[in-house]
């Protein structure tokens, strides 16, 4: 039996103007399984960014904890946020953010290369991992030569180059066509499942969604349905 990875636990964040006082998450829980995936679908500010921002440290919960691996991140100090960031959770967004300079096989590589790999692995990594998104053709090309599809695979095998625990997929099909969100989204899935990684995917797209094992609903910052796919 797989073992609970992420743990969430009456999670509350709130945001405070002068204005008012937005209650985006209301003290969600949660478990996501070791090598297992789940999809958070929602209507637009229902907070499901923000859910994803505190599981990979990207922000901070007012209150509630969040548990990866048996260790909580809500506590840590920003230096060990960092480090959680580098070595356990690769991250995936609506937009690639390739570095626009350097080739598909260096963007891939970079991460490793700069958390301590040997140049010669990270290169050696890098190139399996894209092949493992069909881009072994591809490598020597830059950001500019590769379609919108393409880039996103890119960034699909950049999420993995430091083995992390923890995908974290924030709308990762949301400015491909039909086509493309269907290729990448096969990929995201099926590479996450072949080394054994936990992916929790942020999507407004059903078809994404739907190819999770578990399928979580956020509404009005509380965490209304849950169902096994």
């Amino acid at each position: 039996m797989s073992e609970v990875l992420v743990r969430v636990n009456q999670l509350v964040k709130n945001y405070n103007s002068e204005a008012e006082t937005l209650h985006i998450l209301r003290g969600i829980s949660f478990e996501t399984l070791q090598g297992t995936s789940a999809a958070v679908t929602g209507q637009s500010g229902s907070g499901k960014s923000t859910l994803l921002n505190i599981l990979g440290g990207l922000d901070r919960c007012d209150s509630g904890s969040v548990t990866v691996g048996g260790a909580e991140i809500t506590g840590l100090s920003e230096s060990s946020l960092s480090a959680y960031r580098r070595d356990r959770v690769g991250f995936i967004f609506q937009f690639h953010y390739l570095l626009k300079d350097f080739t598909a096989l260096e963007n891939v590589m970079l991460p490793a290369y700069m958390a301590g790999m040997k140049k010669k692995d990270a290169l050696e990594k890098a190139r399996l991992l894209l092949a493992d998104v069909n881009l072994e053709d591809r490598l020597r090309h830059f950001p500019s030569q590769l379609s919108g599809g393409e880039r996103q695979r890119v960034a699909v095998a950049r999420a993995l180059v430091n083995d992390p625990d923890l995908i974290l997929a924030d709308e990762p099909t949301g400015n491909l066509d039909p086509d493309n969100s269907g290729v990448v989204a096969e990929l995201l899935y099926a590479s996450a499942e072949k080394w054994g990684k936990t992916l929790i995917v942020v999507t407004h797209d059903e078809k994404v969604a739907g190819r999770a094992v578990y399928r979580y609903t956020l509404e009005g910052g509380i965490l209304s349905s849950a169902e096994n796919i």
